[in-house]
């Protein structure tokens, strides 16, 4: 053999025994290492962690509680047009290779050399898949080295479309959304079927960073990763170029609530996450339970609805406060800066209240930048509201000036104006009176910014809302509606008080002399409901109110609770008012109506009891119609007249509430088929202003719920029960053609009795 061929040989040898060794030592570490990988049972028997979710009574997603927000799709449900974008944007040849993809490995290095700066990755779906479920997100060459045997192991085991459901249920999408199923609805407020070309690509483009993509947070980055992944559909001819610009064109409307769902109703999903909590503590929020709730969709938006333009309207009668807070602008570069958008991060949206830093602004205009990078201008109508605090004589720390941060709500075509958040506080609680299910709950005018549930947990005092169990205690001590009790003032020394000396006084300071008790309850009057109480018994009526669910200790035996000096809570009102509303039966208000499992089982079920059982009368059905009679006057002639004006109906029953000092102002009622009360005050007791009554601040949003909740219920009047006697009315004016009794205290005839003039001495 020559030396030049040794010299050729020699090379080769080693190479090629250099090439033998790597590969003997590759075959040693795969059969070391490829046993060792771990079970695929946690994929062929996949289990993800579903959330708590909780519904309403006719099947609408109220909210879900868990760490990952997750909505498991099987693959024949998921449109093509998402697999196709998923594909486009993050492994094209899915479906050619094994597990690892050598030409994307080969094609991602050539392209990293060429650009020197950025790095494309390489990674598969299949290796994806392995290492959300197996492996930790370190980039070592070991970890990328185990992914790798993973893939293959994965893709010898699964077919192509099992990887694929897997990794479209698992992939983490931003917004604690796990899956495409859970971000489409996130996002969109979408099932996932029902994606549309724009939206897929969106959804698409998230995987690769879910915070920088992020729609909601990043809206200029997110289009341009969409901008990405529709090109590379066009590119490997999923779509047309048509499809791809008017994709392009359309405008994405991004979900921006915060609780994900299009129904308010937070308080109730945190409560009904409570109850669940109690009942399952160790897996509640794992193991997909579903809560179904009692209320009713359309009952819950009119009740929110409602509220909140009460509370809104109250707070714009009272004025602008000026600005909310202010942010340093300093090193704001332009009117577009990115830097603006943190700067709001700490303002949420308070639904259409949207938060907005004013750039400009001086007499004519304010001009503001809004999140997302929305530009607007505020002027003529949409200025009136806060034009005191944009002028130089408004107090410096309130003033419209650049950096404050304000509030704006687009008006009709798309004008915008500035409005506030309110101080004030509200409540309405809606229920079936029959069966003490709750149709609609709204604890207060914002859960994100105060959680504190109005209508459970605010103990307040009623005022004059408390005043029909005075009166229905009367009854049961032998007055009548049409007794005659006498207006005028009254005075308790304090050795009558124990205290010291009482003088009330009616709301209106204006005082009528004798006359019957039904006009005295249409009238609110002070004077009538002490003297009652006086007359019925302290002690016997604060027994007596415990029927209707009250806590005796909570209405001290004192005569201020002819007044409604003790405190309740709406839901112990929407309890109480119940009892007029069904006869006189005690019914238990409850808001779950059952738990089930991710199999549809029924693992518990509320058992609510039902007006009607002779074991829940509360009180004597003679006394539930008499002040049903009595309560529907006060809706037709007397302090909440405004509601049967304004509903156009005769069967509305109620009686509006205020409070000493104006502190608390109230409307409960109810027709036979639901009862409801309102509630406006603030958290920190103060007066709510002048004239702001329980007819004023409360009773609109009342009738604004009734509106829509008995849209298409007839009127009905409660049957008269035996034993009671309708006589002529002798009475002249507005007021009913006929008097109810009692058969045993009915008159002869009716004609007033002479007025109680005669001094009433208090109970010991």
């Amino acid at each position: 053999m020559s030396s030049a061929l040794r010299w050729l040989l020699y090379p080769l040898v080693v190479v090629f025994g250099l090439a033998a060794i790597a590969i003997a030592m590759g075959v040693v570490v795969l059969s070391l290492a490829y046993p060792n990988l771990p079970s695929l049972e946690i994929l062929t028997d996949y289990r993800p962690k579903i959330p708590l979710r909780v519904y309403t009574a006719d099947g609408y997603l109220l909210g879900e509680f868990g760490e990952e927000r997750r909505a498991v799709v099987d693959i024949q449900n998921v449109p093509e047009i998402m697999k196709q974008a998923i594909l486009a944007a993050e492994d094209e040849r899915f479906y050619q290779h094994g597990g690892v993809d050598t030409l994307g490995i080969l094609r991602a290095l050539h392209a990293n050399l060429l650009s020197g700066g950025k790095r494309q990755g390489a990674s598969t779906i299949t290796q994806q898949v392995a290492k959300n479920f197996f492996l930790s997100s370190e980039k070592t060459y070991t970890r990328k080295f185990y992914e790798a045997l993973l893939s293959f192991k994965i893709e010898n085991n699964l077919n192509k479309d099992q990887i694929l459901e897997l990794y479209i249920n698992q992939i983490f999408l931003g917004q604690r959304a796990y899956g495409f199923a859970a971000a489409a609805q996130i996002y969109f407020g979408k099932s996932i079927s029902d994606l549309n070309l724009a939206e897929a690509a969106m959804l698409a483009g998230l995987p690769k960073a879910p915070s920088a993509y992020n729609p909601v947070v990043n809206p200029k980055r997110a289009r341009i990763r969409q901008e990405y992944v529709l090109r590379r559909m066009r590119e490997l001819g999923f779509i047309s170029e048509a499809q791809q610009n008017a994709a392009l064109a359309q405008a994405l409307v991004i979900r921006r609530e915060i609780n994900g769902t299009p129904i308010h109703a937070e308080f109730v999903t945190e409560m009904a996450r409570q109850i669940a909590a109690e009942q399952f503590p160790d897996d509640v929020y794992t193991r997909g339970l579903k809560v179904y709730t009692t209320i009713l969709r359309e009952d819950q938006e009119a009740a929110y609805t409602s509220l909140r333009r009460g509370v809104l309207d109250y707070d714009r009668r009272h004025g602008y406060r000026g600005a909310e807070a202010y942010v340093d602008l300093a090193d704001i570069k332009s009117e577009q800066d990115e830097a603006l958008d943190e700067l709001l991060l700490d303002y949420h949206d308070a639904e259409d209240l949207q938060p907005a830093i004013v750039l400009q602004a001086d007499a004519k205009k304010v001009r503001a930048y809004r999140r997302g990078g929305d530009l607007i201008t505020i002027s003529g109508e949409g200025l009136k509201f806060a034009a005191r605090m944009i002028d130089d004589q408004a107090p410096p720390n309130k003033r419209l000036r650049r950096g404050a941060i304000i509030r704006v709500q687009v008006e009709e075509k798309n004008s915008w104006r500035i409005v506030q958040l309110p101080e004030v506080e509200g409540a309405l609680l809606a229920a079936d009176p029959h069966d003490g299910s709750i149709r609609a709950l709204v604890g207060g005018f914002d859960f994100h910014r105060n959680k504190f549930n109005h209508v459970t947990q605010a103990w307040r005092q009623p005022g004059s809302s408390f005043k029909p169990f005075i009166y229905s205690g009367a009854l049961e001590r032998g007055f009548t509606p049409a007794s005659i009790i006498n207006d005028e003032p009254i005075s308790f020394p304090a050795t009558v008080t124990g205290s010291q000396a009482w003088e009330p006084k009616n709301y209106d300071g204006k005082y009528e002399g004798p006359m019957r008790m039904r006009t005295a309850l249409a009238k609110s009057k002070n004077m009538v409901s002490i003297r009652l109480l006086q007359a019925s018994g302290v002690r016997f009526v604060q027994d007596y109110i415990t029927r209707f669910g009250f806590e005796a200790k909570r209405h001290p035996p004192y005569l201020t609770m002819a007044l409604g000096a003790g405190s309740v809570t709406p839901w112990e009102m929407v309890t109480a008012y119940a009892v007029f509303a069904n006869g006189g039966y005690r019914i238990r208000p409850y808001v779950v109506r059952e738990i089930r499992d991710d199999k549809n089982q029924v693992l518990a079920q509320a058992e609510p009891i039902t007006a009607g059982e002779e074991s829940l009368r509360a009180i004597d059905p003679r006394n539930a119609y008499l002040m049903d009679s009595m309560l529907r006057d006060v809706t037709i002639y007397g302090t909440a007249a405004r509601a049967s004006a304004m509903l156009k109906r005769r069967d509305l029953a109620g009686k509006t509430g205020t409070t000493n000092e104006h502190v608390d102002a109230w409307f409960c009622g109810y027709q036979q088929t639901v009862v409801a009360c309102s509630w406006i005050g603030f958290d920190q007791p103060r007066n709510l202003g002048k004239g702001e009554t329980g007819g004023t601040a409360a009773l609109p949003a009342w009738i604004s719920y009734m509106a829509r909740a008995l849209g298409n219920t007839p009127e009905s009047f409660p049957a008269m029960p035996e034993g009671i006697v309708a006589l002529p009315s002798a009475a002249s004016g507005r007021g009913p053609a006929e008097e109810v009794f009692y058969r045993e205290n009915a008159p002869l005839e009716l004609e007033p009795p002479p007025p109680l003039d005669e001094p009433m001495r208090a109970e010991d």
